[in-house]
C-alpha cells in the first residue's frame, strides 16, 4: 500500500531504518531536518496559506467551481513537503494527493459528507487540513526543542556514548518537567506518540542483504516519525552534533567522536570540513602556546632526531625527555623565568 501525507509506514531495526526498502542510520532524517533553510519551511507556509484561503471558498461558500483551482494551490504545497526528508524517500500515493478535491467531488455523496459539518467525513477532513497547517509549526518546535537540547546537554559531553547520551537525556528530562510545572503548572513533561506497531521480516536493497525482524510503525504525522527516530538514535548511540567548522548538522554513529563533518568546507573545493578543521585546531594549538612549551618542542625533537639517527639509546633518549618534562612542569609552576627556562633547556 503506498504512503499518504498522513499515514506513512516504516520499519525500525536495533541500528537502521528502513524507508521503502533502503537502510538509513537512525538520527539521519532528524539532522538533515535540523540542517533544512529556514526559507524552505517559510516556502510551505505561504502555499498553505494560499491553498486554506481557496478552501476556504468551498466549505464557507459551498464553491464548486473552486474544487480544481484549490487543487492546484494544493499542488503546489506538495511539491515542497514531498520533498521533505523522509517524504521524498516514502513511496508516496501522488495519485491520491494531487486528485484529492476532484476525487471527492467526483463523488456526490462523500462531497456532501465533507460538507456537513455534522459528518464524520467533515471531521476526518478538518483534521487532514488542520495537520497540514500546522506542519510548518510542527517542524520548527522540534527543530527548536533538539538544537536547544544538543547545545545545552550533549555538546559539553566528553564521551559519545549511547550511556553519555542517556545520562545528558534524564538530566534534561528532569529539568524541562521541572520547570514547565514549577513556572506554569503544566502536566509532567513527556515524550509520547501515537502509532500501529507489528513485528515483520524486512528485506533491505543492498546486494546480499538478508531478511532481518523489525518493527513495522504507522505514523500520522511527520514530527512523530522524526521524534521516535531521534530518539531510539540516542538509544543505539547515534546522535546529530553541529559542525565546528560549517555550522551544519552531520550525524555521529555509535563510537565515533568528531567535531567536524565530512562535507566540502566553505571557501574550499576539495577539502573536507575535517580536514580543515584540523589543521586550524593545530594552529590554534600552536599560537597559544606558552614559550615554555615553545622551547620544549624544540628539544623533544631535538631529542627525538638524536635518538633515530643511533646518536643516543633508548634509555638516554626517555631519560633526557623526562627531565625536559621537569624544567616544562617548573616554568608551568612559575618556579622559572623566560630566561632561565631558555638556558636550562640550551644544555639538552
Amino acid at each position: 500500500m503506498a504512503d499518504l501525507f498522513d499515514k506513512f509506514s516504516v520499519f525500525f531495526t536495533a541500528d537502521a531504518v528502513y524507508v521503502a526498502g533502503r537502510k538509513f542510520p537512525l538520527g539521519q532524517f532528524t539532522t538533515d531536518i535540523l540542517n533544512l533553510d529556514d526559507a524552505v519551511l517559510a516556502g510551505i507556509n505561504s502555499r498553505i496559506d494560499d491553498f486554506m484561503s481557496a478552501a476556504t471558498l468551498i466549505f464557507t461558500e459551498k464553491a464548486d467551481s473552486a474544487v480544481h483551482a484549490t487543487q492546484e494551490k494544493l499542488n503546489a504545497v506538495w511539491d515542497m513537503i514531498f520533498e521533505l526528508p523522509l517524504y521524498r524517500e516514502l513511496e508516496m500515493d501522488l495519485d491520491t494527493a494531487h486528485h484529492l478535491f476532484p476525487l471527492l467531488f467526483s463523488d456526490q455523496e462523500k462531497w456532501a459528507e465533507a460538507l456537513n459539518v455534522d459528518s464524520e467525513g467533515h471531521t476526518m477532513l478538518e483534521d487532514f487540513l488542520n495537520g497540514l497547517e500546522y506542519l510548518p509549526q510542527s517542524l520548527r518546535n522540534l527543530r527548536g526543542q533538539v538544537t536547544g537540547m544538543l547545545e545545552l546537554y550533549f555538546e559539553p559531553l566528553a564521551r559519545r556514548s549511547a550511556d553519555a547520551y542517556a545520562s545528558a537525556y534524564a538530566q534534561y528530562f528532569t529539568d524541562v518537567d521541572a520547570a514547565g510545572q514549577g513556572l506554569f503548572g503544566m502536566p509532567p513533561f513527556g515524550q509520547s506518540f501515537p502509532t500501529e506497531v507489528s513485528f515483520v521480516p524486512v528485506m533491505g536493497r543492498e546486494e546480499g542483504a538478508r531478511p532481518v525482524l523489525a518493527e513495522k510503525l504507522v505514523f500520522s504525522y511527520l514530527t512523530h516519525f522524526l521524534y521516535t527516530e531521534f530518539y531510539r538514535g540516542l538509544i543505539a548511540g547515534n546522535a546529530p552534533r553541529q559542525c565546528q567548522n560549517c555550522g551544519r548538522y552531520f550525524l555521529l554513529t555509535r563510537g565515533y567522536n568528531t567535531c567536524y563533518c565530512n562535507g566540502i568546507a566553505p571557501g574550499e573545493t576539495e577539502r573536507t570540513c575535517r580536514k580543515v578543521g584540523a589543521h586550524r585546531k593545530e594552529a590554534r594549538g600552536r599560537a597559544d602556546r606558552s614559550p615554555a612549551q615553545v622551547e620544549y618542542g624544540r628539544v623533544y625533537n631535538r631529542l627525538k632526531q638524536r635518538k633515530n639517527r643511533g646518536k643516543i639509546s633508548v634509555d638516554e633518549w626517555n631519560t633526557a625527555v623526562a627531565r625536559a618534562m621537569e624544567v616544562l612542569e617548573q616554568a608551568g609552576r612559575g618556579e622559572l623565568t623566560d630566561d632561565e627556562v631558555r638556558l636550562r633547556f640550551a644544555e639538552f
